[in-house]
């Protein structure tokens, strides 16, 4: 197939892109580079031996939109693109709400104009909110507490909307805790050019001394050290999560949680 991957330079789209790649797909990475660096694709170039198509260019942007599908004809998109911190969205909703929601909603418009109707939407465990029963499942309900997790809830509902609309549609929600890891090469893995979001590059960059502390918030939780434990899943696992649900989604119209 031939794959749009929005966002697709960043962690886990880059590893994704990787995986797409090494299955024989074509792709093509729309990214703003905002919180990225084009030098993932050319890593993963070297390590795949063939050469994903990067456009900078913006979900937002409907002409940069219009640009690509006038380009490339896609078989089906999986859509990163978007503003991740939670801190961050509860400081600058509007923004995150513009981005988000806004930017998806660009996206879909752009694919129904090229009769591209595929999708693999990278949603975010957050929207369950705090849940009363421990493991979640896909069934669990869902309540948002947050900015960054009310978006990615609205989008999921976009999707079940126009899929319930549009027989056309096929969806994959990918509601994801925590990634970390890296590919096995370490030639890509998580570099944020911001602050980083999540706790291992966090770490990692304490550990180089390009941030000077980490900060631990907590230390009298029911753990063995008094220390917050979270759930985590290695990136390339993800990614091969990806593909499946690409793959699900082309064979069973409808919407795939």
């Amino acid at each position: 197939m031939k794959i749009l991957a929005t966002g697709g330079a960043g962690f886990i789209g880059s590893h994704t892109v990787l995986l797409l790649l090494e299955a024989g797909h074509e792709v093509v990475v729309l990214d703003n580079l905002s919180n990225a660096n084009a030098i993932s694709m050319e890593r993963v170039a070297e390590l795949t031996l063939h050469q994903p198509t990067l456009i900078i260019g913006d979900i937002t942007n409907p002409e940069d939109l219009a640009r690509v599908f006038s380009e490339h004809e896609f078989d089906s998109v999986v859509h990163f693109a978007g503003l991740k911190s939670v801190g961050e969205s509860v400081s600058l909703p509007l923004e995150y709400f513009r981005v988000n929601v806004g930017g998806t909603l660009q996206l879909l418009s752009a694919m129904a104009d090229a009769e591209v109707f595929d999708i693999v939407f990278s949603s975010s465990a957050t929207v369950y909110g705090n849940p009363e029963v421990i493991p979640v499942t896909e069934s669990s309900p869902t309540e948002a507490l947050n900015p960054y997790g009310r978006t990615k809830l609205i989008v999921e509902h976009i999707l079940r909307d126009i899929a319930a609309a549009d027989s056309r549609w096929s969806v994959g929600l990918l509601r994801y805790f925590n990634p970390i890891g890296a590919h096995p090469s370490g030639r890509i893995g998580e570099d944020p050019t911001d602050t980083p979001n999540n706790l291992m590059p966090y770490v990692t960059q304490v550990a180089a001394r390009r941030l000077p502390y980490l900060k631990v918030f907590g230390d009298d939780y029911e753990t063995p050290d008094g220390t917050g434990v979270r759930d985590y899943i290695h990136v390339m696992d993800l990614a091969r999560g990806h593909l499946a649900a690409l793959g699900k989604i082309s064979h069973e119209r409808g919407v795939h949680t």
